[in-house]
């Protein structure tokens, strides 16, 4: 009798294997970290193919570790790092180029030549989205227009392109199917998410030939199955989502105005809007929040650049840290920042402000700063730009935020977590699972397969671990708030 569905969370900085039991019950977890490449400033990239073999590599370990085989895996759901840009040949699999990581932003020129022309209006009516270089299709057209020949090989249908979880799909099924789900497509800048299908003016207006492009298909349902080479018989892929979306139905945020905050190596906040594609006035996106049949359920979203990346900056860089577990001890044995405040601007902001050419900086500092206040003001900067997003939530609904739900490995920090609360005035909730991104998707796959019926039988499961309740006065809040929007105003460039 089969007992595990298997998450493949492929992430920015790791690739992660997650066993769970059907009851959504976390079972094992391999992580193997992969190469991260920077060619050029503000340049990110990933090697594709590392990123497969990581993913392979963590799923057989993981199984391995439990004495399970395929026999015992009902199916698997696949979550991926969003907007990061695969490019292959159709007949070897081999990627023409490293995979373009949706932090880079060698396109950021060409995005404000966007603005220019006039096309953010269409972009943004269409899509949902800002243009800006951080989403896919500009990095696609980059692709084309920079590497000798592919342009004409991609016209003649021998290149394929797509985001991680494609890469992923038409790998696992030996090539058979070459799809992805609606979350992944509403995050490429093609694609129209009010006529559910990729985009005729947009793909002209880029240059990007449309047979390039994979299937567009629900988020919950079978896809086609894993290749009987990788696991040792065929298993059923039936549910695919980005990683903020999949964290969304993994944290049970399944009605309207149910907010989460992922805590990664940026910071993502979604706010479900129901069957509505609400528009920004605040410098938010609107995004599909997953689509099950034939009903689209929509979301609003924050992007944050950096958030978990500025820990690793900590420790790898000015190695004033040694793990990040340690960050809360350090924080706390200081009573405030003194003053400094670290906006993490490493690669631009994102939301509300979409400013690719600002970069980080440290404010505010004195002769008596010491590393821990460092620290700390790099855990503030996490939960100010989270503060930011919220309050653009707030304004494009109409409606007062009082209580977020939040995962990602920064979530274990009950420093930055009470912080949170604190700074934002709302009340953290911190589920039993803080594995929301690859329950998420193990989710989809279980109702994929029929193992649950419905959204809401799934939601039913949800836990909660902690809850933090604000603990400063308001006077408080709005003081330590305008000096981190003071901090921000140094750093802008548009």
């Amino acid at each position: 009798m089969k007992k595990y569905i298997l998450a493949l969370d492929q992430g920015t900085t790791s690739s992660r294997a997650i066993i769970f039991g059907e009851d959504g019950t976390p079972v094992h977890t391999v992580q193997r970290e992969f190469t991260q490449y920077f060619p050029k400033n503000g340049w990110v990239e990933h090697d594709a193919m590392e990123i497969l073999s990581t993913e392979l590599g963590a799923a057989r370990e993981c199984m391995l570790y439990i004495g399970a085989d395929a026999s015992d895996v009902s199916c698997i759901g696949i979550t991926n790092q969003r907007e990061t840009v695969v490019m292959w040949d159709r007949q070897t699999g081999e990627p023409v180029y490293h995979a373009i990581v949706w932090q880079c932003r060698r396109t950021a020129e060409y995005c404000d030549e966007l603005l220019r022309e006039g096309m953010g209006e269409v972009i943004k009516s269409k899509t949902g989205l800002l243009p800006d270089a951080y989403f896919s299709a500009t990095k696609i057209k980059w692709l084309l227009d920079n590497i000798e020949g592919i342009r004409g090989r991609a016209e003649r249908g021998e290149i394929l392109v797509g985001t991680v979880d494609t890469w992923l799909l038409w790998n696992l099924t030996s090539g058979k199917v070459f799809a992805t789900d609606v979350t992944n497509a509403s995050r490429t800048m093609l694609y129209n998410i009010h006529k559910m299908e990729w985009d005729d003016e947009l793909l002209r207006y880029f240059g990007i030939p449309r047979c390039i492009l994979p299937k567009v298909m629900p988020s919950s349902g079978i896809f086609g199955c894993a290749d009987a080479k990788f696991f040792g018989s065929e298993i059923p892929i039936s549910g695919i989502a980005g990683d903020q979306q999949s964290a969304l139905f993994g944290q049970g945020c399944i009605e309207t105005g149910d907010v989460k905050n992922t805590y990664g190596t940026g910071a993502f906040l979604l706010m479900n809007t129901g069957n509505i594609p609400v528009a920004s006035r605040s410098g938010l996106l609107t995004t599909v929040a997953w689509q099950i049949g034939s009903e689209t359920t929509y979301a609003l979203e924050g992007s944050v650049f950096v958030c978990g990346s500025v820990i690793q900056w900590l420790r790898d860089e000015l190695k004033i840290i040694d793990s990040a577990s340690e960050t809360e001890k350090i924080a706390k044995s200081v009573s405030s920042t003194d003053g400094v405040y670290l906006v993490p601007a490493f690669v631009g902001l994102g939301a509300p402000y979409w400013d690719p050419y600002a970069r980080g900086a440290l404010l505010g500092v004195s002769r008596g700063t010491s590393r821990a206040h460092i620290v700390r003001a790099a855990l503030e900067g996490i939960a100010f730009e989270t503060c930011d997003v919220l309050s653009s939530m707030e304004n494009d609904v109409g409606v007062r935020i009082h209580s977020l739900a939040v995962d990602g490995g920064a979530s274990a920090n009950n420093f930055l977590m009470q912080t949170q609360a604190d700074f934002a005035g709302v009340k953290i909730l911190r589920p039993v699972c803080t594995e929301s991104t690859a329950l998420g998707a193990a989710m989809l796959a279980a109702l994929g397969v029929g193992i649950y019926s419905s959204p809401s039988e799934i939601a039913a499961h949800h836990k909660i671990e902690r809850e933090f309740a604000p603990e400063i006065t308001t006077e408080a809040r709005e003081l330590a708030l305008s000096g981190w929007h003071d901090a921000v105003s140094r750093v802008l460039k548009r």
